[in-house]
């Protein structure tokens, strides 16, 4: 299974694992599985965590990386289906990585229910 976890799905995973339903935090943890994590979640933790309760780890890369959580990187293939996608969700970074789920394949795992408003796989975070 390949999984892109949401942003606050990677907070809960590396502050409070507990918080993630049992089945959704085994598949994070199955050496199986390949789990990414969008270098748009960064850049949201930057702008929103603070006013959300979602705080920007000093060393989230690093505990990423010893997660065996794989980067993705936006490539422009990920923005083609951005312009044609309705507004179910207007924060531009869900949208991307609903778009960058839809191009590589992934299952986006989340607590948000506005994503299920889209053709994208989905696993409940919770």
């Amino acid at each position: 299974m390949r999984l892109l976890l949401d942003t606050h799905v990677i907070v809960w995973a590396l502050e409070d694992p507990d918080r993630l339903a049992a089945g959704t935090r085994t598949a994070i943890e199955t050496e199986e599985n390949e789990v990414f994590v969008s270098v748009v979640s960064p850049w949201e933790l930057a702008i929103k965590g603070p006013r959300e309760g979602l705080l920007l780890r000093d060393d989230l890369e690093a505990e990423a990386d010893r997660r065996g959580f794989d980067l993705l990187p936006v490539h422009f293939r990920h923005t083609e289906p951005i312009g044609s996608m309705p507004y179910h969700h207007r924060d531009p970074f869900d949208r991307m990585l609903v778009a960058q789920a839809i191009i590589d394949g992934l299952t986006i795992v989340t607590s948000d229910s506005k994503m299920t408003e889209y053709q994208v796989a989905l696993m409940p975070a919770t």
